[in-house]
């Protein structure tokens, strides 16, 4: 596909089992499919006959064979997995929550194995209690944690996500916040940007609350160092809350507790830390960090 990345898309998104239902449907001799066609973001109806079906008042052939773990969607001509390769092979992956994940390589960019990516995100999302903040979300991704913190009464949110392949990715993906749509309402700055190179030109003290969910270690160790940190202490407020994550690497494998580390640079950095869900939460110049409640 050539959507660029600020292009949304409207059209239908595909996995094989909701194709194949919607096949068995019209097997089974029913004019009308009745299910979702954006990834259980909501229900509608599209009528089948021999050529295809119509959805939205748009007309869509029959897909051809489609693989397990692979999302797709229209490109005018096809459907087509929702996937790109350039230095890596980057995917939109289907879960069985709805809400997608993405891999890079085959590995996997977000948890879904006991809970959605989105539930997820909004666990974490509310140790920063965003309502009525600025939040600065250094690694968008997906947006999960930005659509969190908009649904949450979060004033504004500024997302960096520097990987161009990763904004096409939510240009497609229902879950995804839209920064012009309403329900935005104009609170949500996507930038195409490296939050690394960013921040040093970012004013002191300009947000309330922080969300940093980098790549692992091994992929960006910069966003793990001192010298990052110091500036995530300098951009935020005093008694201003950030969440890190960092996941739960095996010590023994991996010979690091990131978490540790993470602490460790932290503190030195003025934050007051413990450890929160599969991160660090810390809080700012405070004694201990004060979840919220």
């Amino acid at each position: 596909m050539t959507l660029p990345h600020h292009a949304r898309y409207d059209g239908p998104v595909l996995t094989r089992e909701v194709a194949d239902a919607m096949r068995a449907a019209f097997a089974a001799g029913h004019a009308a499919w009745s299910g979702s066609l954006d990834l259980g973001r909501s229900i509608g109806e599209a009528t089948l006959a021999d050529v295809g079906w119509r959805w939205r008042d748009r007309d869509y052939p029959w897909p051809g064979m489609l693989k397990e773990r692979t999302i797709y969607v229209w490109d005018d001509a096809a459907f087509v997995a929702a996937q790109r390769y350039d230095r890596a092979l980057i995917k939109l992956v289907p879960t069985e929550w709805g809400a997608p994940t993405f891999e890079i390589d085959g590995i996997k960019m977000l948890p879904t194995s006991q809970v959605s990516p989105y539930a997820d995100a909004q666990r974490k999302v509310a140790l920063i209690a965003p309502r009525g903040k600025h939040v600065l979300d250094t690694c968008g991704g997906l947006g999960y944690f930005a659509r969190a913190c908009l649904e949450d009464g979060a004033d504004r949110v500024h997302s960096y996500e520097k990987n161009a392949d990763v904004l096409w990715l939510r240009s497609i993906n229902p879950w995804s916040p839209d920064p012009a749509s309403g329900e935005a309402c104009g609170r949500l700055q996507l930038e195409h940007a490296d939050v690394h190179e960013r921040i040093g030109g970012l004013p002191d003290a300009q947000y309330d609350a922080i969300l940093h969910d980098p790549p692992r270690f091994g992929i960006a160790g910069e966003l793990y160092s001192q010298a990052f940190y110091d500036q995530l202490a300098r951009v935020l407020r005093p008694h201003g809350r950030l969440f890190h994550y960092t996941g739960t690497p095996n010590r023994r494998t991996s010979g690091r507790d990131v978490p540790l580390e993470v602490s460790r640079r932290l503190a030195k950095a003025g934050f007051a830390t413990e450890l929160a869900l599969d991160g660090v939460l810390a809080a700012k110049g405070r004694p201990t960090p004060t979840r919220a409640r």
